[in-house]
């Protein structure tokens, strides 16, 4: 069984954006001020690992809004686990060690 690897930083904050409802590229590059060049190749391979789903927008919606249209993208039930995994090994990470007393 191959071993999971743990989230990168920018996959932890662009899965959190989805959790919290920023549904497409645009709208998650601004929550996470990652780059295009970070959100899109990320956002792709977490669809591949099953952690995002996506599905494009009704072109008829697009064309009245005057805009592309926009694949909308939303955290499936195996991201949601992997990013609480990550988000608990980062509270670990991140913890305050605990300094022994001098006296």
């Amino acid at each position: 069984m191959a071993r999971k690897r743990a989230l990168g930083a920018a996959t932890v904050s662009i899965l959190k954006a989805a959790r919290e409802g920023h549904r497409f590229g645009l709208d998650i590059m601004d929550a996470t001020d990652l780059p295009s060049g970070t959100v899109y190749p990320t956002l792709a391979r977490m669809e591949a690992r099953d952690y995002v789903a996506s599905e494009w927008e009704d072109p008829e919606e697009a064309r009245a809004a005057g805009r592309p249209r926009r694949r909308y993208y939303r955290l499936t039930p195996e991201g949601a686990r992997a990013l609480n995994e990550a988000l608990d090994r980062l509270g670990l990470l991140t913890a305050t060690p605990r300094v022994a007393e001098q006296g």
